[in-house]
């Protein structure tokens, strides 16, 4: 995948509404009704993009609740995207379109942008901008920031919380020199396998589930791009 290329049930309350599980993620139902702005109905009628037979079926045939805008608002208004003290001009959270998926690229795009899955700042405790260590392990593995699986995040993120809790600078390499790859051809989500003998974090005794239909545009400005 190129670099341009989340659930539960029950339900709570809060301020703007009620949170009602949907079996995947919980969303906010709100008295007031929202229509679709024609802009976004008239995609609806767009063709799929092709060219990604490189990739496999689920990967590419894989479409997100986040082409409506009145989806992916509610849950930036919920979830924390950006670390303290950023500002929250770097960067422009979008709606992808009908036909967009993970693996596309930026093809006609007026502005660079990359994907990512909502589960990575709700369930993962992401922040923007990335870290060195961040970036570091992306570019050793050669991935997208989508491609990589969220129970893989989960490890990056709990490695980063220990190396801390030791006064230790975490690096890609050491964090890499604990895990395995295994990458699959047509390309699909690449998981790390931790190695045995030398394993010091324990794998999670559930897969990342229902996060597939969760992604949205992260767009750079272009003043943080000169």
């Amino acid at each position: 995948m190129v670099v341009s290329g989340f659930g539960g049930d029950g339900s709570s309350h809060s301020d703007g509404g009620t949170m009602v599980g949907t079996g995947r993620i919980p969303m906010e139902t709100v008295t007031e009704v929202r229509e679709d702005p024609p802009k976004e109905i008239v995609e609806s009628n767009w063709s799929a993009k092709s060219g990604y037979q490189w990739v496999t079926q689920d990967v590419r045939t894989q479409h997100s609740l986040f082409r409506w805008s009145r989806l992916l608002k509610p849950w930036l208004n919920y979830v924390p995207i950006l670390e303290r003290n950023i500002s929250h001009d770097i960067v422009a959270l979008e709606r992808v379109s009908v036909v967009n998926c993970v693996c596309h690229g930026q093809e006609e795009a007026a502005e660079g942008f990359f994907y990512m899955y909502m589960c990575h700042f709700s369930q993962l405790y992401v922040r923007l901008p990335f870290d060195d260590f961040t970036m570091g392990v992306l570019r050793l593995l050669n991935v997208a920031l989508t491609q990589l699986h969220p129970n893989n995040w989960a490890y990056l993120q709990a490695f980063r919380v220990l190396c801390q809790s030791l006064y230790l600078q975490p690096s890609p390499q050491s964090f890499l020199y604990f895990y395995d790859t295994r990458p699959k051809h047509p390309t699909t989500w690449l998981s790390l396998i931790s190695r045995p003998s030398i394993s010091r974090l324990e794998a999670f005794t559930q897969s990342f589930k229902h996060f597939k239909d969760g992604f949205f545009k992260v767009v750079v400005k272009e003043s943080v791009r000169l």
